[in-house]
Formats: C-alpha cells, sequence, structure tokens
C-alpha cells in the first residue's frame, strides 16, 4: 500500500500549564463562580424535608430479623429447616425445655397440649442423635392420631437430618411396622400396647435407646397404660435420657419421675387447669331433651369449623346423626371407629370436607387442628381436667376462639368443679339469639 501521500497528523503538545490559543485566559475556578460548600447544609435540609427523619434513623438502626431458636444449641441445619418451615419464635415451653433437653438431662414438662411440647422435645431428639450414631429414641403417646400427628412433625425435619421413623400404633399391619424396624430407624413414634406387641415379639429391642419420651402422661395413666409404661421403663437402658410431658401431675407421675428419672429438671409453663385467655367461654343450662334444639341454634349463629365433645361412642352416633338431619356436613371420631375412618374423618375435617366434627375424650387428645371457632360441649366431660383439654382446641396461634357447654340443671357440682380447677367462673347465657 502507498503511504507516501498520506500527511502526518500532528501531535497536540501539553505543557506544563495548560494553555491554547483559544483561551485568552486560564478557566475559572468554582469557588470563584459559587460558593461550593454553601449547598452541604442546603442538600442536607433538602433531604430531612423529603424523607421524615424517624423513618430515616429506623431504618439505619434496624437489625435483621433472627430466627428466636438460634442459641438453643441446634445445629445449623435444623435452624435452617425451621425458616424453611416458618418457625421462627419459639413457645414459652420450647424456650424453656430444649436448651436443657440438648445437653442431655431429664426433663418433667408441665404444659397443655397445644403449647408446642412436639417440638420441645423433637428438636433435641435429633440434635442429640446427629452426634451419637447407632443410638436412637423412643416416644410413646397415648393415641394413634397424636402418634401419626407427632410423626407428621417429624417428618418435617428428618429428611434433611438423614434420619428415619418409624410408627408403632394399633389398626395397621405389624407386616410394615416389622419391616420399618429392620430399616433402623432413629425415632420410633408408638402407643404403649402396640410397643410392648413388639418388644413381647423380640423385635423391637431397646439396648440401643439413648432417649425416652412419655408425652400425654397423665392421659396415658387414666387410659389404663401404667402396666405397659412400668414394661417399657424396665427395658430401656438405665443410662439414657428420660423426657415426660404431662398436662397435670398426679401422684402417679410423681412416682414414676422419682423411680425412673435421673435428677429431672422441672419446666412449668402453665398451671395445672390453666386456659388460654383468648377463648371466651359461655355455659347453657338446659334439659336434656331439648340439647339438639339448642345445639341447632348454636350451629346456626356460628358459621365456622365446630368440634363437639360427647361423652360417650353411643351419644357421639346420635349426635352426628342429628346433625346431619339439620343439614350439615359432619363426621364422628371415637375408639370405634377404624384407624382408616378416624383418619379420613380427621383429614375431612382440615381440609373443609367436614365443617363439624364430633369426637369423646379418648379421640380429643389426637384432634390438632388449626382454625377451629367452637368447641361445644354437648356433654360435660367427667373430670375437669377433660374440660380444659376440650376447650384447648381452639384459640391456637394466637388466635381468638369459643366454647359453650350445654349443662343439665343437675350438674351444677360439675360446672363447680371445673370453675375451681380453671379458677374463672363461666357466665351463663340464657338462649342464643
Amino acid at each position: 500500500m502507498d503511504t507516501t501521500n498520506k500527511t502526518k497528523r500532528p501531535r497536540f503538545m501539553f505543557k506544563k500549564k495548560f494553555t491554547h490559543k483559544f483561551f485568552k485566559k486560564p478557566l475559572p475556578k468554582a469557588e470563584d463562580i459559587f460558593d461550593v460548600n454553601s449547598l452541604i447544609p442546603q442538600t442536607e435540609e433538602k433531604i430531612e424535608n423529603e424523607i421524615p427523619k424517624e423513618l430515616v434513623e429506623n431504618e439505619i438502626s434496624k437489625e435483621p430479623l433472627e430466627n428466636g431458636f438460634i442459641n438453643m444449641g441446634l445445629c445449623p441445619t435444623l435452624i435452617k429447616a425451621l425458616d424453611k418451615k416458618n418457625f421462627t419464635t419459639p413457645t414459652p415451653i420450647q424456650k424453656s425445655a430444649i436448651p436443657v433437653a440438648v445437653k442431655g438431662k431429664d426433663i418433667v414438662g408441665v404444659a397443655q397440649t397445644g403449647t408446642g411440647k412436639t417440638l420441645a422435645f423433637s428438636l433435641p431428639i435429633m440434635e442429640r442423635l446427629s452426634t451419637l450414631p447407632g443410638k436412637k429414641a423412643l416416644i410413646v403417646l397415648p393415641t394413634r392420631e397424636l402418634a401419626m400427628q407427632v410423626e407428621e412433625t417429624l417428618k418435617k425435619f428428618l429428611p434433611q437430618m438423614n434420619m428415619r421413623s418409624a410408627l408403632l400404633i394399633g389398626g395397621t399391619p405389624k407386616g410394615r411396622q416389622v419391616r420399618d424396624i429392620h430399616r433402623n430407624p432413629h425415632v420410633i413414634i408408638g402407643t404403649p400396647g402396640r410397643i410392648i406387641d413388639h418388644l413381647n415379639d423380640k423385635i423391637l429391642h431397646l439396648k440401643n435407646l439413648e432417649i425416652l419420651v412419655l408425652d400425654e402422661a397423665d392421659r396415658m395413666l387414666d387410659m389404663g397404660f401404667a402396666p405397659q409404661l412400668n414394661q417399657i421403663l424396665r427395658n430401656a437402658p438405665k443410662e439414657r435420657q428420660t423426657m415426660l410431658f404431662s398436662a397435670t401431675m398426679p401422684d402417679e407421675i410423681a412416682k414414676i419421675a422419682a423411680a425412673f428419672m435421673q435428677n429431672p429438671q422441672r419446666i412449668e409453663v402453665s398451671r395445672p387447669g390453666q386456659v388460654v385467655e383468648k377463648i371466651r367461654q359461655e355455659l347453657i343450662f338446659v334439659a336434656r331433651e331439648k340439647k339438639n334444639q339448642a345445639l341447632e341454634k348454636i350451629l346456626k349463629k356460628y358459621t365456622g369449623t365446630v368440634l363437639v365433645f360427647s361423652r360417650t361412642k353411643h351419644g357421639a352416633r346420635k349426635i352426628c346423626k342429628s346433625i346431619k338431619y339439620m343439614g350439615y356436613s359432619t363426621a364422628e371420631i371415637h375408639s370405634n371407629k377404624s384407624l382408616n375412618q378416624r383418619i379420613e374423618a380427621l383429614e375431612g375435617f382440615k381440609k373443609g370436607k367436614y365443617r363439624i366434627l364430633v369426637a369423646t375424650d379418648i379421640a380429643s387428645r389426637g384432634i390438632d387442628v388449626n382454625n377451629i371457632e367452637l368447641i361445644v360441649n354437648y356433654d360435660l366431660p367427667e373430670n375437669a381436667e377433660d374440660y380444659v383439654h376440650r376447650i384447648g382446641r381452639t384459640a391456637r396461634a394466637g388466635k381468638m376462639g369459643r366454647a359453650i357447654s350445654l349443662a343439665s340443671p343437675d350438674q351444677k357440682r360439675k360446672i363447680a368443679s371445673i370453675e375451681r380447677l380453671t379458677k374463672m367462673r363461666i357466665p351463663q347465657i340464657n338462649s342464643i339469639n
């Protein structure tokens, strides 16, 4: 290529002081035009006028929200799993029990159903077993429904911890349970009778048991499971951690703690008989033959989910039949129902298939359903403690709830017994408008 005709572009020369023929005078400085410093207060004042001062201060001082389970001795994997499931604020029983339980100490916890006891013992179980290869935990509960719900809670966290569980309850084939036991589960959940069956059959062995949990211990004693509990305790290794949870503390529970536990720490977050403050209680005196009429008026006034309690299985069937005749979707749950029928009734109640569920006290401890608007005591319970457990099914997670009891005029002594236990007077109303 011929480059002879190209002229060279002159270089632009810079000197120490910038000068050019187009600039006769040096460029003016900013300070000569205006006072730069005078702009600073004006700018700050403008910002302050646009954004309220308190909002600016709050934004600066605002700290990131922390999970309330941090600093309780739980590993990051469990904290992350709790965050994912929106468990960020521990309940009083969880706040008190978890730091003690993760250290391997024995616990006697006094707390009502629905206070978060399941996580209070489940989280320490998973935390401790993660550092103890080959060790197991056994959780004993009074009813099938309660056992299933505890397993349901555990299964939200076990996969993240690479752990397995086995459910040992009546009403289901033993064969599947035997297979689950042979898979060497970390956590075993069951009812006393079926656990004893597998112990007697030499299928279940407790030699590697590290943690034993007795939940709803008072109810298990009420149901006549004392011999089975004593057999389980005798089969368990002496060197173990035992956690016992109960809504009340009768002498039998104290004897178990003295005989089978090592210096247990008592954690009491609610006195026996204490009722959730957000439950509005009401009492209607009505003749037995007019209870169905009163119930129909109640169900017409309150249109949300309703849990109706009957004293007997036969009574539950009659009440359920009457409610269906009124035109409402309803199901019943009691010990005469098969396990599959009870599961279907509970799931249908949870998911809205049944607006009303009729239950007996035997099954009531296994009913853990949110957003129950109303509890109806069609029959008063046999003892005052069951009244507290019944109405505790409503007003959960800080929500308001209502409980209406239908009593015959000759049951004033039972009402007085309930009021002595709860230390509350139940307001009497004449009728449902």
